[in-house]
């Protein structure tokens, strides 16, 4: 993670992939960090690096598909689905009162109502 803020595809300085070595910070691979955290129950962590995403959005509110981490400079496909569909998870996922995961447990506890076995 770069900065509290950006996770990189891959260390392209350490990749023997044929592509020259740099490329900016993914957003969709930051929110999927971000997801994860969520996902965990470790929504005190998800705050500030959610907020600082949202802010990479341009004025009218879409994103690049990568953000240079020591400029701030948007780079790549612009606008980025995946960058949104990141976004709309990591919100949809905050705005819920249990994380998926605490809601995919009690699930697994709870018999489900109203099911009818009769044949």
């Amino acid at each position: 993670m770069i900065e509290d803020e950006f996770v990189l595809r891959y260390e392209t300085e350490r990749a023997d992939d044929g592509l020259p070595p740099g490329e900016g910070a993914f957003l969709a691979c930051s929110f999927l960090l971000v997801d994860n955290y969520i996902l965990q129950g470790r929504h005190a962590e998800t705050r500030k690096p959610f907020t600082r995403l949202l802010s990479r959005c341009n004025d009218v509110g879409l994103l690049v598909e990568e953000v240079d981490p020591s400029t701030a400079r948007m780079l790549g496909n612009f606008p980025q689905a995946y960058s949104h569909i990141g976004l709309i998870n990591c919100a949809l996922n905050l705005s819920r009162q249990k994380g998926l995961a605490e809601e995919q447990a009690e699930s697994q506890r709870s018999p489900t109502s109203g099911a009818s076995t009769a044949e």
